[in-house]
C-alpha cells in the first residue's frame, strides 16, 4: 500500500514539475520556434534553454549543420544556450525532447543561399493601371421621361466590382467603358458585362438608359482605371534588376479593394514638404513626380507585401555607393537598435535611428512581423514619426537588410509595424514561395486619380 502511494505521489510530482516547466521562459522559447524555418547559409539559430533538452538533427547531408561549433549527426543534450549554424545548402529536421524522453517540438529547416541586395530609401512615384476598371460609386440617371434610374445597381453591380469586359470586349479605361455603353444603347441592345468579385467572375445583363442631361446612354456608375501616389523603394537585386517597394498592398482609396495590376510604372519623386503626424492623425509626405515620362521600372505585381517589378536601370544610393548588403532572415532579427533609410527632403536619402521593440516569428507570410519605434530626434522633429509615404523604407540591423516599414500606429505615430524581408524576397521571386496567410490592411500612402 505504501509503495503504491509513493508511486502515485511520484507520478503527481513529476506531472506537476512538467507543468511548472511549461510556464518557464526557457520552455516557451522552444515552443516559439515555428514548425518551419528558412535561414541563409552561415546564419545561426540560437536556442535558449536552462534544463536538460535533447535535440536530434536529421540533415539531408552530412556536414550541413553545426551545434556550438561542432558537426553532429545524432542527438545531443542541451543544458545551456546553444547555437545551430547552417554551413551549406540543405535541409534538416530538428526534434526537441525533454530529458530525451518527452517529445516537445519538431521543426524543419531549409537553408537558402546567402543573398545580397542594394538597399533603397528612394522616394518613388507609383502609377498603376488596373486590370479592367474598378466600380467606385453609383450615379443616379435622370431619364428623358423625368424618372431617376440606377440600371447597374438594379442589375446587382456592387462597389468594388472590377469590370473586365463589355460585350466580349476587354476594357481598360473609363472613357472606353462610357463609349461602349453609349454605342450599345444607341443600338437598342442590353450590355453583357463580365465582372470580377471576390476572385470570382460573373456575367450581368444591364439595359442602358438615355440620360436627359447629357443625351448619352449611361448605366449609373462611377469607375476608375488608375491610381497614383508616393512611396519608398525597399531594395533591388543587382543581377536581375528585380526590385521591391512599399511593403504593403496598394488599395483603391474609395473601395479599399486591392488593385489588380494590368500595367504600371515607377518614376522618380521628390519630397517637397511634410505634414507631421500626431496622435489620432497620421502625417504624410508631400511628394511630386519628376519627369513622369522617364520610367525607372515597371510594376508586375501588387501584393500584400508591396509592389514588385524590374528596374530599367540601377538606382544609385549615395549612402553606400550603390553597394549590395546581406539580407537577414527573420530568425536573425532581434529586439534592439536598428535604422531606416528614407527621404524627408527633396531626393536626399538619410539614415534615421529606430528601435525594434517586438519580433514575431511567422510560420507563413504575414505583414506585421515587427513593432518598431522611431527614436531619432531629427526624424521625430521633422515628421512626428512614421508618416504616409514612408512605407517601404528599408530596416537595417547590424549591417543587414531585415525588413521594411509598413504601417503606423494611429494612437502613437512614433511606433508602427514592419514586415520581414523574407516575404518581400519571396514575392519578388528571388526566394522560394511558401503558403500564404494573413492580409495587409495598410494602404497608407496611396491616393487615386479619378477621371
Amino acid at each position: 500500500m505504501d509503495r503504491e502511494r509513493r508511486r502515485k505521489i511520484m507520478g503527481i510530482t513529476i506531472a506537476a514539475l512538467i507543468l511548472v516547466l511549461t510556464f518557464t521562459p526557457q520552455f516557451r522559447s522552444v515552443y516559439s520556434i515555428p514548425p518551419h524555418l528558412q535561414i541563409l547559409v552561415g546564419e545561426q539559430q540560437a536556442f535558449h534553454v536552462a534544463f536538460p533538452i535533447s535535440v536530434r538533427v536529421n540533415p539531408d547531408r552530412d556536414g550541413a549543420f553545426r551545434i556550438n561549433g561542432a558537426f553532429l549527426s545524432k542527438a545531443i543534450r542541451l543544458v545551456s544556450p546553444a547555437s545551430l549554424e547552417s554551413v551549406r545548402l540543405g535541409k534538416a529536421d530538428l526534434e526537441f525532447s525533454l530529458l530525451g524522453i518527452i517529445p516537445l517540438r519538431k521543426t524543419s529547416i531549409d537553408v537558402l543561399p546567402q543573398l545580397q541586395v542594394v538597399p533603397g530609401g528612394h522616394s518613388i512615384g507609383v502609377v498603376l493601371h488596373s486590370q479592367g476598371v474598378l466600380v467606385v460609386g453609383f450615379s443616379p440617371i435622370e431619364g428623358t421621361d423625368g424618372h431617376v434610374y440606377l440600371p447597374a445597381k438594379e442589375a446587382n453591380v456592387v462597389i468594388g466590382d472590377v469590370i473586365l469586359a463589355i460585350n466580349g470586349q476587354p476594357v481598360r479605361s473609363d472613357s472606353q467603358v462610357a463609349e461602349i455603353i453609349n454605342q450599345t444603347g444607341q443600338d437598342g441592345k442590353p450590355l453583357d458585362m463580365l465582372i470580377k468579385r471576390s476572385g470570382q467572375t460573373m456575367n450581368l445583363a444591364i439595359n442602358p438608359v438615355l440620360c436627359g442631361e447629357t443625351n448619352r446612354y449611361r448605366i449609373g456608375l462611377f469607375v476608375r482605371d488608375s491610381a497614383a501616389g508616393v512611396g519608398t523603394m525597399t531594395f533591388y537585386e543587382p543581377q536581375s534588376g528585380t526590385y521591391g517597394a512599399l511593403g504593403h498592398v496598394i488599395t483603391d482609396s474609395d473601395t479599399n479593394q486591392p488593385i489588380d495590376v494590368d500595367q504600371g510604372k515607377i518614376v522618380s519623386a521628390s519630397i517637397s514638404g511634410i505634414q507631421s503626424g500626431r496622435r489620432g492623425q497620421p502625417g504624410e509626405k508631400i511628394g511630386v513626380f519628376i519627369d513622369e515620362e522617364h520610367t525607372l521600372g515597371n510594376i508586375r505585381k501588387n501584393s500584400n507585401f508591396g509592389i514588385f517589378g524590374a528596374l530599367s536601370q540601377p538606382m544609385a544610393n549615395p549612402l553606400n555607393s550603390g553597394e549590395a548588403i546581406p539580407v537577414a532572415s527573420m530568425s536573425q532579427v532581434k529586439v534592439g537598435a536598428a535604422e531606416i533609410l528614407t527621404v524627408v527632403d527633396g531626393q536626399n536619402i538619410e539614415r534615421f535611428n529606430i528601435e525594434i521593440q517586438k519580433v514575431s516569428i511567422q510560420e507563413a507570410p504575414e505583414t506585421k512581423g515587427m513593432v518598431i519605434k522611431i527614436t531619432d530626434p531629427r526624424l521625430i522633429e521633422k515628421t512626428g514619426g512614421i508618416v504616409q509615404g514612408m512605407s517601404g523604407s528599408p530596416i537595417i540591423q547590424d549591417g543587414k537588410l531585415v525588413g521594411a516599414v509598413t504601417h503606423v500606429f494611429v494612437h502613437d505615430p512614433t511606433r508602427g509595424y514592419g514586415c520581414f524581408i523574407d516575404w518581400m524576397l519571396m514575392e519578388a521571386g528571388i526566394t522560394p514561395q511558401k503558403d500564404r496567410a494573413g492580409l495587409s490592411i495598410g494602404s497608407i500612402f496611396i491616393f487615386s486619380i479619378a477621371r
